[in-house]
């Protein structure tokens, strides 16, 4: 690689490399910084992931091939990467005060955020098998430590061994699938792999290879069968984790199954039929596993897991529209979700975590601003319209209708109906029970700020949705 190569490769990386490089230095003034002054990272971090932002920004007028074609800064990279720096950002203002409450007083915390963010990152601009790893081993790994990091708590321990053994499954799962069509077409690139393939029937070693690689990153967003880490880890995960992982990691491995699977690669294979199959059954397991839930982080777990299988509908519709629905889809999740989960992290007070459903009862009574907001995301959930939930379901199944999956549309409808059940119980808890309790709960300027972003967020892309749908299929296109 020439100088100038290489020039061109570390600027369409810039933001990486500040991610990495702002994390790096953390971890060193982490051993300088006294005890009790841990707030200052949070304020740091942030600082960092505003800087690599920017840099994003100036790099998004235009495609920029690196290292050898092994990574793309374009404008789907840079609609995933602003997914990532909200997910981040709105989970270090939510950690302020609930590391506080669990006694997390260790900068490697907010270190090991940058670093999944970093991961999450270089997934979305991979067009490399191999750099698609990197990118996805450095966020998993961060992402095991995160989950144990209630070290005091066996069920926190818990999870994160059970995560660590069935991601390391997967992951040797997905390395196979890279071997085989590595062997079988000379390549690991993405653009190589298709042109390996086009106009020849494909091998059944081939279509193997896809399998297997299908299976290791399905793993990455909690789609059957691969679902079964995710609601022990959602309930033993740190709140805050448990937040950022439902988001943050979920878009990038939406991601990589974009780049992976919308190219003539999958075109010309029969994985569209494997593809449709994990979407319904996904949804399906997560809505009607819900219903009988009474741990609230349980319930959001196997919320994920219906909502991925909503987004692989979009995969399956395919095409400029489908990839679009998915990216607003994300979009809108991610701030619904998070909405939801800073209510939650907000109740965690005292002795009192705010994880049973039924701790919620007359909450209504107590703090009717409080359970407005609860009622706006559950809605959104639910695909309620006003709201933007509404809207990242319709435009999915608009997707599905124009390529002619009408029954697949159907039944996502029909799954939706389901899904809405378990949000509406909660609703009612809060607005017809008698209160059992004082409610007390932990709100700072911090989460009043996320609370009021996601709420605004989740309403105005709800009245406007034709703009950001409009701000995904450019970032497709225009990437």
């Amino acid at each position: 690689m020439t100088a100038a190569a290489l020039f061109q490769s570390a600027l369409a990386s810039l933001p990486e490399i500040v991610v990495i490089t702002g994390a790096c230095i953390l971890l060193i003034l982490g051993q300088l910084v006294r005890k009790g002054q841990e707030h200052v990272f949070v304020w740091a971090s942030v600082a960092v992931v505003l800087i690599a932002a920017l840099g994003t920004l100036m790099l998004a007028s235009e495609v920029r091939p690196a290292y050898t074609g092994m990574f793309v800064a374009d404008g789907f990279a840079v609609f995933f990467k602003f997914v990532f720096y909200l997910a981040t950002v709105l989970t270090f203002f939510l950690s302020r005060k609930y590391a506080d409450i669990e006694g997390i007083e260790s900068s490697e915390y907010y270190v090991l955020l940058l670093f999944a963010l970093s991961g999450m990152m270089i997934m979305a601009s991979a067009t490399d098998l191999l750099s698609l790893y990197v990118g996805l081993e450095l966020m998993v790994l961060c992402t095991y430590v995160l989950t144990g990091f209630l070290r005091r708590e066996p069920r926190s321990n818990e999870a994160a061994l059970k995560y660590v053994i069935l991601g390391a499954v997967s992951t040797a799962i997905f390395l196979y699938g890279v071997s085989l069509v590595y062997g079988l077409t000379g390549t690991t690139q993405l653009d190589g792999m298709a042109a390996a393939v086009t106009g020849d029937p494909l091998d059944p070693g081939l279509l193997l290879a896809v399998v297997f690689i299908v299976a290791g990153l399905v793993f990455k967003v909690g789609a059957v069968p691969f679902h079964m880490w995710v609601p022990d880890v959602y309930e033993g995960a740190p709140t805050t984790i448990t937040a950022f992982m439902s988001v943050g990691p979920k878009a990038a491995g939406f991601a990589a199954i974009l780049r992976v699977f919308l190219n003539p690669l999958v075109a010309a294979s029969d994985a569209w039929v494997v593809v449709a199959v994990i979407a319904v059954v996904t949804m399906a397991l997560g809505s009607f596993v819900a219903l009988v839930q009474d741990n609230f982080k349980r319930v959001l777990a196997y919320s994920s897991i219906a909502h991925a299988g909503f987004a692989i509908f979009g995969v399956v519709a395919g095409g400029a529209d489908g990839i679009a629905s998915v990216m607003l889809y994300l979009l809108i999740y991610s701030l619904m979700n998070l909405g939801i989960f800073g209510i939650v992290i907000m109740m965690r007070n005292g002795d009192f975590s705010g994880e049973i459903i039924e701790d919620y009862a007359g909450f209504a009574r107590s703090h009717p601003g409080l359970a407005l907001l609860m009622l706006l995301y559950l809605f959104s959930l639910a695909g309620i319209p006003p709201t933007a939930g509404f809207f990242a379901k319709f435009y999915v199944l608009v997707a599905l209708v124009e390529r002619g999956f009408v029954m697949l549309a159907v039944i996502a409808v029909l799954l939706s109906a389901v899904a809405a059940y378990f949000y509406i119980r909660i609703v009612m808890v809060i607005y017809m029970r008698e209160p059992r309790r004082a409610f007390d709960p932990a709100l700072t300027p911090l989460v009043r700020a996320t609370l009021a972003f996601t709420a605004v967020g989740t309403l105005g892309i709800g009245l406007f949705p034709e703009r950001f749908l409009r701000l995904a299929q450019g970032a497709v296109f225009g990437g």
